[in-house]
């Protein structure tokens, strides 16, 4: 092990492969570059890059020029948020890392790269570094960031218990994969709206499917005869309109990706750290289980950002960078 820290010291071989857009738009046109490898400065860290996973944040902030300015982000511009891998250097002032820690966390839209600098104090939830625990792989540790902090923070708006029956809209995306069984351990009952096709996959992170669209209000009646008491809308508004004619309070839904008036709404920002280092706890646990539904090298990012962007998958997209 002494080795492998000493051998991380080093200064980097190589350039540093990076994800980069020149214009705001959609995922054709990305491109991998060479950049310089980036310095860490006080009280900041570097981390070799094994992994990234994929959010649809990421190709939405960067859809357009408005957007991109409301999360700070100017041309040109990285891509991607969510990452694992192993810290590489540190800078003046830095505590509790070393390099050769395997890490994981957030670097807002810059993720993508063999190398990537954040701040060690995680002050922020777009600039987050922790230690990943011994039994989380790396693929599996850069798909928690965004969506568990999503996840933890709609999740403590309703606040849900062992008396409740929590009606979650989108339940097998990405968030929902972590609000389902955030929601099960919390000892609730949750019904899962999805696709037909999506049932098994439901059913395995501990939901009670349920086919979304026209009539849902009634097939949830179905379900659950004797009410449901807090809702997640996951993707936009249909699940509030049927929680609201199911007779759910306003203050017990939560949407993440709309704005309605009486609903209280939900982003990863705010969420703790320490929600995040629970949530990996609970992996490592086998408490909570990760879907990959794939994992692809830097050179095929085209593809994986078009399967994620459709919003079809049934669980993550990793970007493997290496070991």
């Amino acid at each position: 092990m002494q080795a492998h820290r000493e051998q991380q010291q080093q200064p980097p071989a190589g350039g540093n492969r990076a994800a980069q857009m020149t214009s705001f738009g959609g995922p054709e046109i990305l491109d991998v570059r060479e950049l310089p490898v980036p310095q860490p400065g006080p009280g900041q860290v570097r981390i070799r890059v094994t992994a990234a996973g994929l959010n649809p944040m990421d190709w939405i902030m960067t859809a357009d020029a408005d957007t991109a300015a409301r999360f700070g982000l100017t041309l040109p511009v990285g891509f991607g948020t969510d990452y694992a891998g192993v810290v590489d250097q540190i800078g003046d002032g830095v505590t509790g890392f070393a390099p050769g820690d395997r890490v994981f966390g957030g670097a807002l839209s810059r993720a993508i790269a063999d190398y990537v600098v954040v701040d060690a104090t995680g002050k922020s939830a777009a600039d987050e570094v922790h230690h990943t625990p011994d039994g989380v792989d790396d693929r599996t540790a850069a798909t928690l960031t965004i969506a568990g902090r999503t996840a933890s923070a709609a999740l403590a708006v309703i606040a849900p218990g062992p008396d409740d029956t929590v009606l979650i809209g989108g339940a097998g995306g990405g968030v929902g994969v972590f609000a389902v069984q955030l929601a099960r351990s919390a000892g609730a009952r949750v019904i899962g709206t999805g696709s037909a096709s999506s049932a098994d996959h439901l059913r395995a992170l501990g939901a009670e499917p349920v086919v979304y669209g026209e009539g849902l209000a009634d097939r949830v009646r179905a379900l659950a005869p004797d009410g449901i008491t807090a809702a997640l809308d996951l993707h936009g508004t249909d699940t509030v309109r049927v929680a609201r004619e199911l007779g759910v309070p306003d203050r017990r839904i939560c949407t993440i990706a709309a704005q309605l008036d009486g609903i209280p709404a939900a982003n990863g920002a705010n969420a703790t750290p320490d929600d995040l280092q629970n949530i990996a706890r609970q992996v490592e646990e086998g408490r909570i289980r990760v879907p990959i539904a794939g994992g692809f090298p830097l050179e095929q990012l085209h593809r994986a950002v078009q399967l994620q962007a459709a919003r079809h998958v049934q669980g993550k997209i990793v970007i493997e960078l290496g070991v």
